[in-house]
C-alpha cells in the first residue's frame, strides 16, 4: 500500500512538472521561445567588449548583435540577463555594442533599464 502511494505521489509529481515546463515552452517573451539567457549564451563572441569600452568588437559578436537586435526588447532583456551579470558583462558598456558595430538600424534611444542605447 505504501509503495503504491508513494508511486502515485511519484506519478503526480511528473505530471505537474511536465505541464509546467510545456507551459513555459509555449509562452512567449522578449525573445520569443527562448529565454534571454540562453539567447546570452549566443553572445560569447561579445564577453571581451561587454567588460571594455575600449576592447574591439569582433566580427561574430557584431553578427550576433545584428540578429538578436531584431528584437530591441530581447537584447534588452539578454544585456541584463543573470548569464550576462554573472559573466561579469557590464550593461553600461554592452549596450555600446550595435553603435561600436556601426548597426546602422539600430534602435537608437530605447530604453533598457536604466539605460539607453546610443
Amino acid at each position: 500500500m505504501a509503495s503504491t502511494m508513494k508511486f502515485m505521489c511519484l506519478v503526480g509529481l511528473v505530471v505537474l512538472v511536465s505541464i509546467l515546463g510545456l507551459q513555459n515552452v509555449d509562452a512567449a517573451g522578449e525573445c520569443g521561445k527562448s529565454s534571454p539567457d540562453n539567447e546570452a549564451m549566443k553572445m560569447i563572441p561579445c564577453a571581451e567588449a561587454a567588460q571594455d569600452e575600449n576592447a574591439p568588437v569582433s566580427a561574430a559578436c557584431c553578427t550576433q548583435v545584428r540578429q538578436i537586435g531584431h528584437n530591441p526588447s530581447c537584447l534588452c532583456a539578454v544585456m541584463l540577463s543573470n548569464t550576462a551579470k554573472s559573466s561579469g558583462i557590464k550593461p553600461e558598456i554592452a549596450i555600446t555594442i550595435p553603435k561600436r558595430c556601426n548597426i546602422a538600424n539600430r534602435p537608437i534611444g530605447y530604453k533598457c533599464g536604466a539605460y539607453t542605447l546610443p
